[in-house]
């Protein structure tokens, strides 16, 4: 009670008075969103890549507004009046949210702007109507007419046709009419229209050359559009053409409990999801009143409205910057991902069976998890695969590996979580090929999302059964794991396989819960874990052992985790946390934790491992997981974490926690007003990223301890 006191009392004096005891997550988020469009805006940046970091800011915009903005329009609408753990009613909350995303929004295009300028300078540009040749004007209107009418639907407005339905994140325009020939006493009256821009076309149009010119210009498709608009409207007069987009609530609600089959009911919400209730509008500048009286009436949205200096939706820059060719110096050097040495022999199972062998993505290959799939799909000696899957690529080899080890016989149950959030229908997908395969497919735990990362494999072998395991910090998705940097475990410690087997049975079938051996896994017994290894750091420090915990994360924002650091903190055990995004923990606080360091890296990859060390009184326990320290994942997930057992890989991984902690570059340090600062560039400069490139140097290391000091999985 006394040291909850102190805690309450332990408050940093900001510029505005007393600052709270925590940060709030969602203000926290837009502060990840700056530290992204930082990265757009620093000269250092290839100008290409630049773009890139713009487009995400915008994609990531569009989520948070679907989802948390969504979410707290919720709340206010049913009347929440409480405040949240960081002292935010949902309206005081939205307030301040909409007033941050209203400055971030005009610096997105005051960014926008400046990469055109710069982007123009080396030969490519993104150009108005107005600045083509008649000949290029022509050949424009041979695309439009050829390409683009034939598949525009002018939708009118009117009391006959009412509002269409207007899809979430798909850009719109807003024609303003007037008749040629008027009808009586309508003569003052304005038609409106919608005509949408098909996003199944190209959103920039490669505009043809000058005669020995090596520009490339591009058109935007609504631009195309805006021009030709007549032939759309035969008889009338456009007065007006403005683009808009609207974002709308993008949660889904289901009733686990009571479905009789989740895969229905999930597709019967995702449809409902299309007509989530509005939660933004975006307009061009400029809009007509007529036009944007007609959006405001029919989206009933009278605040909320971002007037718009610019194209809407800057996601297209991603595929625009891709489609420039001859570029390359206004790119980040391509990184070849490294096949693992330990798998240079062609037996994966028969180095497994020798040690664990720790992977490291992107700099190694996905390619090695797609193998060990298609080895065990391909040995006969393989009784069984399981397998979580959460997001998948697109064109999966691993799942194509499980439908052949399944019509090959073998004994093959994929937990497929149809729920992860804008990859639902994909997962839907999936998981009737897997069934149609002949598969069990499981849709997890009602109420609970599976969101951990294992593989496990069983094989026959000399009269026994062995068991491989592959537990992992990221998706199984073969394009994401170029742009994320995660870490993966291949092992078959008894201990690790006996824990895979009863976690699939929990999941599959009726098992009551699991005296774990090596696995933590929540939602019952992963933040237990988590608080006995944080109570012998505390016990540690107070009897003067070495205290220390290091840990690497996408978020923190659970408020028990966050008082059990804070407890830790003024214990002594001194804390260096990696959080790329949202953090809810004030650092620094004298009094509450003061050591406590929170450093955040945005940089060509998405840092996206977890990783947790403790100094386990001189002995550096070190596991790898698939949670976030989010409420969430601590108890409305499946999640895992894995102890990783073998000193070598251990020592590996405290490697990379060091270059993390040590990146002078591209890191950016929590301060206690909640603000980022970029680490003081002192010495020679460090960045992890590119360090982490050359995994030898520090892989060496570790697989050397491994060789002389490997823990034995039997």
């Amino acid at each position: 009670m006394q040291g909850e006191s102190r805690m309450k009392r332990a408050l940093v004096r900001s510029s505005s008075g007393y600052a709270k005891k925590y940060i709030n997550r969602d203000l926290s988020w837009l502060e990840f969103n700056r530290r992204v469009l930082e990265e757009a805006e620093d000269a250092s940046t290839p100008l290409l890549e630049r773009l890139q970091f713009l487009a995400i800011t915008s994609s990531n915009l569009d989520e948070f507004m679907g989802v948390r903005v969504a979410g707290l329009k919720d709340q206010r609408k049913a009347g929440l009046n409480k405040t949240d753990f960081t002292g935010y009613t949902p309206q005081g909350l939205i307030k301040r949210v909409m007033k941050r995303t209203g400055r971030f929004v005009r610096d997105q295009y005051r960014t926008y702007r400046e990469l055109m300028r710069l982007l123009s300078k080396e030969g490519a540009s993104i150009v108005s109507w107005e600045e083509l040749t008649p000949s290029q004007g022509e050949a424009m209107k041979t695309y439009f007419q050829d390409i683009v009418y034939p598949v525009l639907t002018p939708m009118a407005v009117d009391i006959s046709r009412p509002f269409p339905l207007v899809h979430s994140r798909e850009v719109y325009l807003a024609v303003v009419l007037r008749p040629l020939n008027p009808i009586p006493r309508t003569d003052e009256r304005n038609f409106c229209a919608i005509v949408q821009v098909p996003s199944i076309l190209p959103r920039t149009v490669l505009v043809p050359g000058r005669r020995n010119s090596r520009k490339q210009s591009y058109l935007l498709l609504e631009d195309l559009i805006k021009q030709h608009i007549g032939l759309l409207f035969s008889g009338y007069e456009t007065e007006a053409v403005h683009a808009f987009r609207i974002t709308r609530n993008s949660d889904l609600t289901l009733n686990e409990e009571e479905a009789e089959d989740l895969l229905l009911e999930l597709e019967k919400e995702l449809r409902r999801r299309r007509r989530g209730l509005p939660v933004r509008l975006e307009i061009e500048k400029g809009m007509h009143p007529s036009a944007l009286e007609m959006l405001k009436d029919e989206l009933e949205l009278d605040d909320d409205i971002f007037e718009i200096d610019g194209p809407l939706d800057l996601s297209f820059l991603s595929k625009f910057s891709g489609l420039l060719t001859g570029y390359d110096h206004l790119r980040y050097p391509k990184v070849e991902p490294a096949y693992p040495a330990e798998f240079e022999d062609d037996d994966m199972l028969a180095v497994i069976r020798e040690r664990d062998v720790l992977v490291y993505h992107p700099y190694e290959s996905f390619e090695v998890v797609n193998d060990f799939l298609i080895d065990a799909a391909m040995d006969p000696d393989v009784l069984a695969i399981k397998m979580t899957l959460y997001r998948v690529d697109a064109h999966s080899v691993l799942v194509q590996a499980l439908v052949r080890a399944a019509e090959s016989g073998k004994q093959v149950t994929v937990v497929v979580e149809i729920k992860a959030r804008f990859d639902e229908e994909r997962n839907i997908a999936w998981a009737r090929q897997l069934e149609k395969a002949g598969c069990h497919v499981v849709y997890g735990l009602a109420g609970l999302k599976t969101h951990a990362k294992v593989t496990l494999v069983v094989r026959r072998e000399a009269g026994t059964l062995r068991r491989y395991v592959h537990v992992g910090t990221g998706n199984y998705n073969e394009s994401t794991a170029k742009l994320y940097t995660d870490a993966g475990l291949f092992t078959c410690h008894p201990d690790i396989g006996a824990d895979a087997s009863a976690l699939f049975n929990e999941m599959t079938g009726y098992s009551t819960p699991h005296d774990w051996k090596a696995f933590a896994v929540a939602p019952d017994a992963l933040k237990p874990k988590l608080f006995d290894l944080i109570d012998r750091e505390i016990a540690n420090a107070r009897e003067g052992m070495p205290a220390w915990i290091t840990a690497k994360m996408n978020s923190l924002s659970n408020q028990e985790m966050i008082d059990k650091l804070y407890e830790a903190s003024q214990a002594g055990v001194k804390i260096e946390l990696i959080v790329r995004g949202v953090c809810c923990l004030r650092p620094g606080v004298p009094g509450l934790s003061e050591n406590i360091r929170i450093v955040s890296i945005v940089d060509r990859f998405l840092e996206h491992s977890r990783i947790l060390a403790v100094a386990a009184g001189g002995a550096e326990e070190v596991y790898i997981s698939s949670a976030d320290w989010m409420t969430r994942n601590l108890t409305r997930r499946v999640e895992v974490m894995c102890p990783v057992y073998d000193r070598g890989l251990r020592e590996m991984l405290l490697s990379l926690l060091r270059l993390n902690l040590n990146d002078n570059v591209k890191a950016r340090e929590l301060k206690p007003g909640a603000g980022y600062e970029r680490v003081t560039l002192e010495g020679i400069p460090l960045r992890s990223q590119f360090e982490s490139a050359d995994i030898p140097l520090w892989k060496t290391v570790g697989m050397r301890i491994s060789a002389n000091e490997r823990i034995a999985p039997e």
